[in-house]
């Protein structure tokens, strides 16, 4: 049996993208973050037999700091530091997107994203 943590909506401003102005003026992005993972028993009632999504937060946030080219290698790099941290956890999917993509005619329409699971078999 897998319980499942979510973080839904967080919002963060960084420098990830490929062009010269991302990298200056930076953009608005949004992830969410799913974890799944098997506690020792159920029902749960300490927090070290969850994944503690105050950690996770901190983990996702940290790395948000770390201007990169690629939401590809964001999601990439952030699902396995999870699954190595934590544990229990058993898989990750997140998702990311660029609220305000450098793209003509979609700045104020839309948004760019990526989505990547792990499952820890295949680390």
């Amino acid at each position: 049996m897998l319980l499942t943590i979510s973080l839904h909506n967080l919002h963060f401003f960084a420098y990830h993208g490929l062009y010269e102005e991302e990298k200056i003026l930076g953009n608005h992005f949004e992830l969410n973050v799913v974890v799944k993972h098997a506690p020792p028993e159920l029902p749960v009632k300490r927090l070290d037999d969850t994944i503690d999504y105050v950690a996770v937060y901190e983990l996702v946030r940290r790395r948000m700091e770390i201007p990169t080219p690629l939401l590809e290698t964001v999601v990439t790099e952030i699902a396995k530091e999870i699954l190595i941290r934590f544990t229990l956890a058993e898989e990750v999917f997140i998702s990311i997107r660029k609220m305000y993509p450098p793209i003509s005619y979609m700045h104020a329409r839309g948004s760019v994203g990526v989505g990547f699971e792990l499952k820890r078999k295949d680390l």
